[in-house]
């Protein structure tokens, strides 16, 4: 069958159409921390439902920016314990559930935040939590040989896998503090990319392969697109951070490579899992629709994250393709991903078009409304200030936590709580401000 090049899905995804959600794993409850650094979700209790407030005027700046202020309110009095580095794993209320493991992505996403309020706003402490993050990530995270490894405990390694994902960040967290005025980040961030340039990216593929073992001898044969996708976001950073020009070739031609060319094989839309030759692998996960990192089938929220980077892209280095290519990964994803019956935007869907993943994440609703608004902003159609209205609609009523503040990492299909565990290992509330910060960026004067 001919392989539709870059075109908008509907329905099925063509060939595809033979693996439906039926042959996947589809649990009601959202439990998608499937990872052994997560501990496994607690069963949320019967709670009386909380009045939403008064609908806001979700692109008006003052708005945006009080909602930025409302999460690191949430985050300010926890994040600093006795420990090293910067805490994690809160419950709804803020308890802290596990003061002592620290995940890769976690810290450095944690060093993004803190650098970028810092950049914008001038609070020293902010300054000061951003360098102890970075120091966390160089000190404790960083082994002789290089690496970072993904997860600790009370300091421990606990699990030593080499991630480019997680490397990803530290790349994004090292630029970030670099574009905040911080210096000694500057030395981090080349090493960074030094490192994946020598033990993940591969030349010929054009694109970074995925996770080594501790001793960095073994590569395995997995390849991905979500590295990849943040080492597009963690570049763009870089370039923005350094101006050298060679961070922003480099995410040029992973956004071409992944969002053209490989996305051929799918019918247009960006497949998560290949092989060691970069060919899908639809097998790959496919009783896992629901695993935190690698689940199997379409993620609506990386088709739309692809689409602001390359929104991004188009504006640092215009280029006649970015547009149109955005927009029809923008619109794909939420064709198919929307929830017509409850709103918002699932997980995951199947190539037949069914969800095989009908949880509705915090990040996916964040990276939707960032794009929306930047696709709004560049063609001025009213559709995607639509979008962008209904997106936030229903983040509003389901998934902003108006009692203690920041957002919940999941909800059910109906909106209804999955559990009571509001940031595990990992979320920080990074996609959440962040979405509100690129919007800003793009914003309408009141």
């Amino acid at each position: 069958m001919a392989v539709t090049t870059c075109g908008n899905s509907s329905g099925s995804i063509g060939h595809f159409e033979q693996f439906s959600s039926r042959s996947a794993a589809t649990p009601e409850s959202g439990d998608d921390d499937t990872d052994h650094d997560i501990p496994p979700s607690n069963r949320a209790a019967p709670r009386t439902a909380m009045p939403t407030p008064a609908t806001p005027v979700f692109e008006s700046p003052d708005f945006l920016q009080k909602h930025i202020q409302s999460i690191l309110d949430f985050y300010e009095p926890r994040v600093i314990g006795p420990e090293a580095g910067l805490r994690s794993c809160f419950l709804d209320n803020g308890d802290c559930f596990d003061p002592h493991s620290r995940q890769l992505v976690g810290s450095a996403r944690y060093v993004v935040n803190y650098a970028m309020a810092y950049r914008l706003y001038g609070a020293e402490h902010h300054r000061e939590w951003a360098v102890r993050g970075l120091n966390y990530l160089t000190e404790v995270h960083r082994q002789p040989n290089g690496r970072y490894v993904w997860l600790l405990e009370k300091d421990a390694i606990v699990d030593d896998r080499v991630m480019a994902y997680g490397h990803a960040f530290v790349l994004l967290a090292a630029a970030s503090c670099v574009r905040a005025g911080i210096d000694s980040a500057l030395q981090t961030l080349h090493e960074a990319f030094d490192f994946m340039e020598r033990y993940f990216w591969d030349a010929g593929d054009g694109a970074y392969a995925d996770e080594r073992n501790a001793s960095l001898d073994t590569l395995d044969p997995y390849r991905g697109q979500n590295a990849n996708m943040h080492m597009c976001e963690a570049l763009l950073a870089a370039w923005q951070a350094t101006r050298e020009s060679r961070f922003l070739d480099r995410a040029e031609l992973l956004a071409h490579r992944f969002a053209f060319e490989l996305a051929e094989q799918s019918d247009g839309q960006i497949w998560e899992h290949y092989d060691s030759n970069w060919q899908v692998d639809m097998q790959f996960n496919i009783d896992k629709p629901n695993d935190r990192y690698k689940p199997w089938g379409f993620q609506p929220g990386h088709q739309v994250e692809w689409s602001k980077l390359l929104l991004i892209l188009n504006e640092e280095r215009a280029d006649e393709k970015w547009l149109p290519r955005a927009r029809s990964l923008y619109e794909g994803a939420m064709q198919s991903g929307w929830d017509e019956e409850h709103g918002g935007l699932v997980y995951g869907v199947a190539p037949d078009g069914s969800f095989c993943a009908a949880e509705k994440y915090f990040w996916v609703q964040s990276e939707a409304f960032a794009a929306a608004w930047r696709l709004y902003r560049l063609t001025g159609e009213q559709r995607f200030l639509d979008d962008y209205q209904r997106i936030w609609q229903w983040s509003w009523a389901y998934l902003v936590d108006h009692r203690y503040g920041a957002w919940f990492r999941v909800r059910n299909r109906d909106g209804s709580p999955v559990d009571d565990r509001k940031s595990p290992l990992g979320k920080t509330d990074y996609h959440t401000m962040g979405a509100c910060w690129d919007v800003l960026s793009q914003a309408v004067e009141e």
